[in-house]
């Protein structure tokens, strides 16, 4: 983790914090030029309340008047009350209206274990270290913009290997996408694998899932292999200081793409067998999962590494095939 991205990124949270505080305060005005009774409500709750706290403080063994006090601040939180619903308002609407409900846009959320960086500021992170640099328009690839038109409906079993259509395949890994969405954080929901040639939406519906799971507040790592496995050598190495190692091992979804195009050797085998089987261990009892997007086929990837390495994958992971004409060319046929 960059320490400058870091510190510019607590910047633009306090901005936006204050931000929104400041637009809640100015609309708290607003209201009260509507409906005077609400402005004098919550001066006398304020004036009670600073009474109250001064009896606890200087007041002995005079706890009927400590009452009184309380149940006046309670009568009027109640009258209160009854003013917002009377012109369709609640309390939220009289809150600041923060990005994130979590960490109320400070960044840093409180724990048994003192205060921990909060998963937005987290994924603002890895965006900008890593995501932002890998997804090209990661925010216009959701299932809303899916669209099955682009795959044939006609089956060809001796083209394809398969008796169903290219749009019924499709159409059910889609579901199976979102059923890993729905049960991400089941220990028993397998982590997914894409295979097929490419430009057959793998990697688009990688990208539906992480835009899903950052929604979901769900932190989410996209590294292409051969990025990922250049950058986990170079850091050990010493030849770049970012500790991609610790981010790639703990975020929540991984998203490994265009497995099999990395040049290979026998650190880089080591290190993704590392990979993959520390995010299988639930660390933690963090439950972390893993999307594989590869042009390889089962059988060819068998082929091309370590069978202690296909086997984790093959026994942990849900293989999804992708089959049909290339969507790529398809689209710019179209166009």
């Amino acid at each position: 983790m960059n320490t400058d991205n870091l510190k510019s990124l607590l910047i633009k949270y306090d901005q936006k914090r204050n931000t929104a505080i400041s637009n809640c305060r100015q609309k708290k005005f607003e209201l009260y030029d509507k409906i005077p009774e609400l402005e004098k409500i919550d001066n006398d709750i304020n004036t009670l309340s600073i009474q109250s706290i001064k009896s606890i403080l200087t007041t002995k063994d005079n706890k009927k008047s400590i009452t009184e006090l309380n149940k006046k601040i309670t009568e009027m939180r109640r009258k209160r009350t009854q003013i917002l619903r009377n012109n369709n308002l609640t309390d939220k609407d009289l809150e600041p209206v923060f990005d994130c409900k979590k960490c109320n846009d400070t960044g840093y959320i409180k724990t048994e274990n003192g205060n921990v960086l909060c998963n937005c500021i987290k994924q603002e992170l890895y965006n900008i270290e890593y995501n932002n640099a890998n997804i090209y328009d990661l925010k216009n690839q959701t299932f809303k913009n899916f669209k099955l038109d682009y795959y044939s409906d006609i089956a060809d079993e001796e083209r394809y290997g398969k008796a169903t259509s290219p749009k019924e395949n499709i159409a059910s890994i889609k579901n199976i996408c979102e059923e890993f969405i729905e049960n991400f954080d089941d220990p028993l929901q397998s982590n997914l694998l894409f295979c097929g040639s490419p430009g057959l939406g793998k990697t688009f519906l990688s990208s539906c899932i992480a835009n899903e799971m950052i929604l979901r507040g769900k932190t989410v790592l996209y590294q292409t292999a051969p990025v990922m496995l250049d950058n986990i050598i170079d850091y050990k190495f010493g030849k770049i200081d970012n500790n991609v190692c610790n981010a790639i091992n703990t975020v929540d979804l991984l998203i490994i793409d265009d497995l099999g195009t990395e040049t290979k050797n026998s650190l880089k085998i080591t290190e993704l067998f590392n990979i993959i089987n520390t995010r299988l261990l639930n660390q933690d009892n963090k439950i972390t999962k893993t999307i594989i997007s590869t042009n390889l086929s089962l059988q060819e990837l068998y082929d091309v590494y370590e069978e202690r390495i296909v086997s984790r994958i093959i026994g942990n992971y849900n293989a999804c095939y992708f089959f049909g004409e290339d969507i790529r060319m398809k689209k710019k046929i179209k166009v």
